[in-house]
Formats: structure tokens, C-alpha cells, sequence
């Protein structure tokens, strides 16, 4: 499998991938993430602009795509019920080097994506943290299973909970 950065070229596989990732939650049980039309077409459209969207190709087809983003994110400044590996500030905000990986979604036909992804990550830094819907259970045992930490609870900007997760190969 190869990886690239998507272009605009890009953006109606990456709605097809996104919609597909969309029904494998909601066949698994998660109701509650990704409605209402999210990720929206403009956050993946900015997410392109940007340089932070990727494609994962297979034989030269678009099989996967997700977001990888240097921190700081604003949603992680805060974290309650815990917190991250990363040694916190004495106002409780880290400022730690770190990477996000969001909107992973791939093709039904599509094997091994989540090690794909995550094996090119690290390969260009030793933090990232990732968060999930509660709900989304395959996705919280796919993250401990390749040595993430759950670290605790954040707030999207519009208020809806997370469980977020980090992993850090310096520690």
C-alpha cells in the first residue's frame, strides 16, 4: 500500500470512504458519531487545503483516508477524568510536541488499514493521540491493541465527548 497526500482530485472518494466508515459504525452498534452530515464537506475540503489529508492507495486504488495534524489541537488542551503522557503544565494545559490523527475511514474490501496508517505516522513522529466515540468500541480495542494509553475524556468544540488516547514511543 502506498500513502499520499490527497489533492481536491481527491475529495469525492474521500466523501465515499467517509460514508462508508459511516455504515460500518452504524453496523457495529455506534449511532452516535459522524451524524448530522460530519465530517462535513468543508472540513475534509480544509483538511486538503491544509497538506493534512491523506489517501491510502492499493494497486493504485483510493482505499482509506484519514486526517494527520500537528498539534496543538484545541479540543486536547483540556482534559478531564485523567490525562496525557505527557507531563502537564502547572495550568493543567501540555505543550508537548504531538500529532493528531482524525476522520480514518476506509473501504469494506480494505484489510490492515488501521496498522497502514498508524505505521506511517509514527514513522514521522513519536506522539500522536487519537480520540473516539465512546460507542465506537472497534476502534478503542484497535487502539489499545497497537500500545495506545487511554488517557481520558475531551470536549469537541461543539460539546460532545470523546475518550482520547495517546501513545508515545519516547516514554
Amino acid at each position: 500500500m502506498k500513502i499520499r497526500k490527497a489533492t481536491e482530485k481527491d475529495l469525492p472518494r474521500i466523501l465515499e470512504l467517509i460514508d462508508f466508515g459511516r455504515q460500518k459504525m452504524r453496523a457495529m452498534g455506534n449511532t452516535d458519531q459522524w451524524t448530522h452530515g460530519n465530517p462535513r464537506r468543508e472540513v475534509l475540503m480544509q483538511d486538503i487545503e491544509r497538506g493534512n489529508s491523506y489517501i491510502v492507495e492499493d494497486d493504485g486504488e483510493a482505499v482509506a483516508t484519514f486526517a494527520f495534524v500537528e498539534g496543538p489541537d484545541v479540543t486536547y488542551q483540556h482534559i478531564y477524568e485523567g490525562q496525557w503522557l505527557d507531563e502537564p503544565t502547572v495550568d493543567g494545559r501540555v505543550q508537548a510536541n504531538y500529532w493528531v490523527v482524525h476522520r480514518m475511514a476506509s473501504a469494506p474490501e480494505a484489510h490492515g488499514i488501521f496498522k497502514t496508517v498508524l505505521d506511517y505516522c509514527f514513522s514521522r513522529t513519536p506522539n500522536i493521540r487519537i480520540d473516539t466515540h465512546r460507542q465506537n468500541t472497534p476502534m478503542r480495542r484497535a487502539l489499545e491493541k497497537y500500545g495506545f494509553h487511554y488517557c481520558g475524556i475531551i470536549y469537541l468544540l461543539d460539546g460532545a465527548e470523546r475518550l482520547a488516547y495517546q501513545r508515545c514511543l519516547t516514554r
